[in-house]
């Protein structure tokens, strides 16, 4: 009962905490999306702080002030209530007991201002007072429990002195007041004490913070509101000038920015529109140059077939009667035959890159063993190996690798990479890996050889057309420079 009690309650706090995860990415991709929203928070907060301390600063002193006022006012009140007391008390020669007239004298106090406990500046307040009797006790009038100790005892020590404390008056109220003491200068052990209670001191700063709050909500939202409306203006062309760049991306050249006014707004829009028709001119440009270049490749390439069949057709019948030959024109006819062969590789290169750029290369897609290819691109490239005095070393397995290919364009694949992998090898093992995944009808296969490897940078060159890391270098495979480029592309064609 207990487990699944428990089960259950990390169950809630998972979804909780998952919830709480999932909104605060929501929330960071807004903001990091969102330049305005950044601007009117960064607003708000800095503008909330220097509210915040400014507040802080201007009830500090207005607080300060009005208790100094207080104050002030309690002192004045204090000397007219001391002469009171003395003048009850020194002037009063009846029989009546020292509690009584300490009583009369108390009741004088309030008399004296109009039968109420109006302290005048100082507001109402209420009065205490402590003397020494006759027979050394203390005699008290009025709430002297309220007074604090500290005070009495700077009182006592002839001191005039003020404390504030909180206090609990007869009339019901509870809270802080001032309390000032005085000794009396005619009568040695008597202690005046006046209890001005803070209620509408309190009242007043409550007010002043409650208008302070308000005021600053107030101007929190309008700051808000203005800030939001001063970004929308900056931001509002920026939004324009990303989604019309990237429907330019998207090969729509003739996107460009709305111009208003003169501002700087403006001649950003300006500017834009200005770099879009200059990048729109050059784009098309270059357009039109790559059409130009692959109908001049395609229609070379087959202008070139019919005459290369011819003179193929020549040397090939040269070729085979050159054991008539003398030993230079036999010599020759091979020489001949040999460089027909890389001139006919080379327009056939030609005439499959046309096809790509055209957009006319199509697969013809077998469902078969893999390894048949491979084979076949392995013994191609044997005698290159041979020659270069590296071996070979093929890993396969030994069950069948069926997926659906294009046998010709795989083989083409291998056979560049492994005759570009026996070129660069230095004279080391070059490894051919094959490995499938008959669930998901896939092959994988890695060509790797173990030369000195490309300088930082050319594995972003490695397929480009005519690219060679080092022209310098020897060929033993005669290759034209567009094996790794046609390889990726029929790579491609398998996506």
């Amino acid at each position: 009962m207990i487990a699944g009690s428990r089960n259950r309650v990390q169950r809630w706090l998972a979804v909780v905490v998952a919830w709480f995860r999932n909104l605060g990415e929501q929330l960071g991709h807004v903001w990091r999306r969102s330049l305005q929203l950044r601007v009117v928070v960064s607003t708000l907060t800095l503008s909330l702080i220097v509210i915040t301390i400014l507040g802080v600063v201007l009830t500090s002193q207005i607080t300060d002030r009005l208790l100094d006022a207080k104050i002030n006012a309690a002192v004045e009140e204090m000397g007219r209530a001391r002469n009171t007391v003395q003048n009850q008390l020194t002037g009063v020669h009846d029989s009546g007991t020292q509690q009584s007239r300490l009583d009369d004298a108390r009741r004088a106090l309030f008399n004296s201002a109009g039968g109420t406990q109006s302290g005048g500046a100082a507001g109402s307040y209420e009065a205490a007072l402590a003397m020494t009797g006759d027979s050394g006790q203390e005699i008290t009038s009025g709430s002297i429990q309220e007074i604090p100790s500290e005070l009495r005892q700077f009182v006592k020590q002839r001191q005039v002195s003020y404390q504030f404390a909180t206090v609990s008056s007869p009339d019901g109220y509870k809270g802080s007041a001032l309390i000032i003491g005085s000794p009396s200068a005619d009568i040695d052990s008597l202690e005046i004490y006046l209890i001005f209670p803070l209620s509408n001191e309190q009242r007043s700063l409550g007010l002043m913070r409650g208008t302070m709050l308000i005021g600053g909500i107030v101007l929190l939202v309008l700051l808000a509101a203005i800030t939001a409306l001063v970004t929308r203006q900056v931001v509002l062309p920026i939004r324009s000038a990303a989604r019309i760049a990237s429907r330019f991306a998207d090969g729509r050249l003739k996107e460009r920015m709305l111009v208003r006014g003169e501002d700087d707004m403006a001649r950003l829009a300006m500017s834009f529109n200005e770099m879009a028709e200059s990048l729109s001119n050059q784009i098309t440009q270059l357009e039109e140059f790559g059409n130009l270049q692959r109908r001049f490749t395609s229609d070379v390439s087959h202008e070139l077939r019919t005459p290369l069949t011819t003179v193929r057709m020549a040397a090939d019948l040269i070729h085979g009667s050159s054991d008539d030959l003398d030993p230079a024109l036999a010599r020759s006819a091979e020489l001949l035959v040999n460089e027909l062969d890389r001139f006919e590789g080379l327009l056939n290169d030609l005439l499959e890159i046309s096809r790509h750029d055209a957009g006319v290369a199509e697969l013809q897609v077998e469902s078969l063993d893999v390894r048949m290819c491979a084979r076949a691109a392995v013994s191609t490239v044997r005698h290159l190996a041979k020659e270069s005095g590296v071996e070979l070393v093929v890993d396969m397995p030994e069950e069948p690798l069926v997926a659906e290919v294009d046998p010709r364009r795989v083989e083409r694949v291998l056979r560049n990479l492994l005759a570009n992998a026996i070129d660069h090898s230095e004279g080391k093992p070059v490894l051919m890996r094959m490995r499938g995944d008959a669930d998901a009808n896939a092959v994988a296969i890695v060509v790797r050889d173990q030369g000195v490897g490309l300088r930082p940078g050319e594995e972003k060159l490695v397929f480009n057309r005519f690219w060679r890391s080092d022209p310098s270098r020897m060929r033993r495979s005669g290759g034209t420079g567009l094996g790794l480029s046609i390889s990726v592309e029929d790579a491609n064609l398998h996506e």
